[in-house]
């Protein structure tokens, strides 16, 4: 713990600590505000796939009385940059500013290393804060939240012949298909995630044993949204319709545990294809300190 402050009080959380409080106050916006905010409580949970370097500190929150999250502050080491991200229920504008300062600080604290600030491009206060601070919109592309409802996912096409679909809960032995971009603990630290199901940990197999493509697909019980991430087809596999047998399969997964609707944070052609729509009010931007400012080169 680190005191009070106005609408709480701030302590410091790490390991499954961290993953209760930051997926509690995700589903607590997300059921508060629709379609706001950038990120759902899926996504942090995904970014746990391996260990990072901001997991030893403590990532900051403000809990109430009966230690329920209100806001926080979540750094996330990506390797070349540190994303900072701030979070606040909708319904507290109030606090906005606090929370925005604190992260502020805390990225300050970071010295030379460059740290990014994921902002939607509508929220004028947020903005404010960071331009205030010296900040300026990167070139970099940002998140673009695509949302479907459930109800009118489309159809399972067919697998081309000698491929077949898979689950983790079908295969538990078989080594993770994203163990080579994630590392060899991704299975196991994804088996500590309160919303990762092995039945939605999808894979197509390849006739010669090998994966060819695979999807993973979150089911939220809180807010009944469905997120999509990630999806990957590997080569030489493209083109034969694999990620969108896997992501039809998904959604029909999904729709029949109870998600309403279903979310993926791009507007690639393959979503757009099984009926996703951009949210264009909800694109995220990115905000970071000019490299002058702070003495590193771009992209370090």
């Amino acid at each position: 713990m680190q005191g009070t402050s106005r609408a709480g009080r701030k302590v410091l959380a790490t390991g499954s600590e961290y993953l209760r409080l930051a997926t509690a106050l995700l589903q607590r916006m997300r059921l508060t505000s629709a379609t706001g905010g950038i990120w759902e409580a899926a996504d942090v949970q995904w970014w746990s796939r391996r260990e990072r370097s901001t997991d030893r500190h403590g990532q900051l929150f403000w809990v109430d009385e009966q230690d329920e999250p209100l806001a926080a502050v979540i750094l996330t080491d990506w390797g070349p940059s540190i994303q900072c991200d701030a979070l606040v229920l909708p319904d507290d504008p109030g606090y906005e500013r606090t929370v925005w300062q604190e992260a502020l600080g805390r990225a300050g604290a970071l010295g030379s290393t460059t740290v990014e600030f994921p902002v939607r491009k509508d929220d004028a206060a947020a903005i404010s804060e960071l331009a205030g601070a010296g900040l300026r919109a990167t070139s970099e592309a940002g998140v673009v939240a695509s949302w479907l409802e459930a109800a009118r996912r489309p159809a399972v096409s067919a697998l081309p012949p000698g491929y077949r679909l898979m689950s983790r809960a079908d295969t538990p032995g078989r080594p993770h298909p994203m163990v080579a971009r994630n590392g060899p603990e991704v299975g196991k630290r994804l088996g500590w995630c309160s919303l990762y199901r092995p039945d939605l940990d999808l894979m197509v197999e390849a006739p010669d044993g090998q994966t060819a493509g695979y999807g993973l697909f979150w089911a939220d019980p809180v807010t009944r949204v469905g997120l999509v991430e990630p999806m990957r087809t590997e080569e030489p596999h493209g083109g034969r319709g694999i990620a969108s047998h896997i992501l039809a399969t998904g959604l029909g997964r999904l729709a029949a545990s109870g998600c309403d609707r279903v979310k993926v944070g791009s507007d690639i052609n393959l979503y757009l294809r099984a009926g996703f729509r951009p949210l264009h009010s909800a694109t995220a931007a990115t905000y970071a300190r000019p490299p002058a400012m702070h003495g590193a080169p771009p992209g370090t």
